[in-house]
């Protein structure tokens, strides 16, 4: 099932992606709402690194919602015809998600960047349900985004 989000950033196209590499702007912007905690490697880098990272999710900090298989596939940024455009994937897998595809779409605009999260869930007969929250935790993570955005990527 198939679940696209798009929204515009008052920031640079550029200024976006670099923010997206980084694993802390996903610790960031999934609070309060999912914590994850690194189970495998031993710590995260400071930016995600093409390979699989394997966390543990509780929702709100307390109730735990298994593991999740962060499978970094993908980070391709171009200029066409002097436009920038980039895209970040996380191929990923957990508990009860057969398949959590995420991708990351940004493409620079007149005034900032168009960002779209896009995700393909299969979880089989929880799927409509799992797409609920996916469609809520991605509305979630676009307002953090937009919060961190006003404050000039303050992340205190």
């Amino acid at each position: 099932m198939l679940l696209v989000l798009k929204t515009r950033f008052a920031c640079s196209a550029v200024r976006c992606f670099d923010e997206v590499k980084t694993t802390r702007l996903l610790m960031h912007i999934a609070q309060p709402l999912v914590h994850f905690t690194l189970v495998e490697p031993a710590t995260l880098p400071v930016q995600w690194e093409e390979r699989e990272y394997k966390v543990a999710m509780h929702f709100m900090g307390l109730i735990p919602m298994g593991h999740q298989m962060v499978r970094i596939s993908g980070q391709d940024h171009s200029a066409t015809a002097g436009k920038f455009s980039a895209e970040l994937r996380d191929n990923g897998s957990g508990t009860l998600i057969q398949r959590w595809d995420h991708r990351i779409f940004i493409t620079a605009a007149e005034e900032g960047c168009d960002y779209t999260d896009q995700v393909d869930i299969r979880a089989g007969l929880l799927t409509p349900f799992v797409w609920l929250f996916a469609w809520y935790f991605y509305r979630h993570r676009q307002q953090r985004w937009q919060q961190l955005i006003r404050r000039n990527f303050s992340y205190a």
